[in-house]
Parts: C-alpha cells; structure tokens; sequence
C-alpha cells in the first residue's frame, strides 16, 4: 500500500515567515501553498511541509541529517549555494575539503548546512 504512495516530509520551524524566505528565496523552492501550521513547497515529485513548532516547549533541532538532495555535481551545488548564503558546516573527525565536501569510502559526496532553525539539511553526489 504505501510503497505506491507519495511521501510527505516535514521540517521543523519556529518561525514560518523565516523559514519561507530561506527556503523559497535562498533555496529557490517552488511555494505551493501557506497556511498558519505550514508552508508548503514542492520538491523533486514530493511534498515538504515546513511545519509550524512555534508552541513546542524546548523546541531542539535534531543533530543530524534530517532532509537531503541528490545532485549530479557535489562541488557545483556546494559553489552555487554558497554564493546564496549558505554556510557549510564543518564536523569534528570528518575529513571535508575545502568547500566542506565529504568524500565517503563509497565515493559518494556529502555536504551539510543549516536551515534558519538549525534543521541540518545536506546535498549529497553518489
């Protein structure tokens, strides 16, 4: 039943206004509708709800990867990103090149930055 299905997913936000400029404006998402519990983008055939946490008492983003993209070219995406306004972060015990890519023994590519409420969000080249 649901391996047909479309999924959803979901990020955290305590401030949707914010939250919309960074991934519409920053990240040039297509809005697909707004509402006060979510704004809504649609990406790569799915779904994105940016949902509305403002009343979560304590309100923590998680410590990893909690959405991704997989692009053809690892360092493009990085460059381009970066001159959006994106900061790549930098992880203890993991060997990143200058652009803050991480090459995995697979060969895969990864890079991490952070959305306005410290969602970690990756771009990732296999």
């Amino acid at each position: 039943m649901l391996d047909n299905a479309e999924p959803v997913a979901f990020i955290p936000s305590q401030n949707l206004a914010r939250s919309r400029r960074f991934y519409e404006q920053t990240l040039g998402l297509a809005l697909a509708g707004e509402d006060s519990f979510a704004v809504v983008f649609r990406i790569g055939g799915i779904t994105l709800r940016v949902t509305n946490v403002s009343n979560v008492k304590d309100f923590k983003p998680h410590s990893f990867t909690a959405l991704g993209w997989h692009v053809p070219d690892a360092t493009l995406a990085v460059q381009e990103l970066t001159n959006r306004g994106i900061v790549f972060e930098r992880f203890p015990g993991i060997e990143q090149d200058s652009l803050g890519i991480w090459s995995a023994p697979s060969g895969s590519k990864v890079a991490w930055f952070k959305d306005p409420e410290g969602n970690i969000l990756s771009i990732s080249q296999s």
